[in-house]
């Protein structure tokens, strides 16, 4: 691809997520319309680039394997790039509760269900599509909310699909590298609350240099 092409792909995908999601505040919604309107004719997942159909029923790379979360190895699940958790935990509901989070016998709780229960600001950030991407259950499983760095000693944890889980980080394969960058620099843009560190952010420049936009991230914002 010439870098003229790729640095006008560039501003387009960064001109189409300049704000913040305002619209959809459902988690659940946001996900169906990635399933029925995004990927209906690009059903490939973000890290090990499998297939799947309709029913979320995963078919498998050559090579790809897992020991852990073998029955969600079957499906895809949709992935929150940015974990929740980490721009999460910047809301007080998700720390420490609310007077409005107390179940039906009386118990109070907080985290994710406290936060999606009273705090709309943090249903839209947890319900934005440019965060979300297709991943074979199982990857997103083992990845959990670990922050993503660059394991050079590790080993991958998924046969040939280079995702590798170490130590509660994880480093992901060549090709989602890029559009990882960039769903990290798009959330620190449009969410203030949320902040990475000055490594990460030092990282996600660098990926999304290594690794520019191609056409269907386009097409995807």
């Amino acid at each position: 691809m010439k870098a003229s092409t790729i640095t006008l792909l560039s501003i387009l995908i960064f001109s189409a997520a300049s704000s913040a999601n305002q619209e959809i505040d459902s988690f659940s919604k946001a996900k169906r319309l990635l399933e029925k309107q995004v990927y209906n004719n690009h059903r490939i997942t973000l890290y090990c680039g499998a297939t799947f159909d309709a029913s979320k029923k995963v078919t498998a790379p050559e090579g790809f394997s897992t020991i852990k979360y073998v029955k969600r190895a079957k499906k895809i699940e949709w992935e929150h790039v940015v974990p929740a958790e980490n721009f999460g935990r910047t809301f007080s509901e998700w720390r420490d509760g609310h007077k409005q989070c107390v179940n039906s016998k009386g118990k109070s709780f907080k985290g994710r269900r406290c936060a999606e229960k009273v705090n709309t600001e943090y249903r839209f950030m947890q319900a934005d599509m440019f965060n979300l991407y297709p991943a074979i259950g199982a990857v997103n499983a083992l990845r959990s909310n670990h922050n993503f760095t660059m394991l050079p000693a590790a080993q991958s944890d998924f046969g040939l699909c280079a995702m590798k889980i170490d130590e509660r980080k994880a480093e992901p394969p060549e090709i989602a590298r890029g559009k990882i960058a960039r769903t990290y620099l798009y959330i620190e843009n449009a969410y203030k609350r949320y902040s990475m560190s000055k490594a990460q952010r030092q990282l996600m420049n660098a990926w999304d240099k290594m690794h520019p936009v191609d056409a269907w991230e386009c097409t995807r914002a």
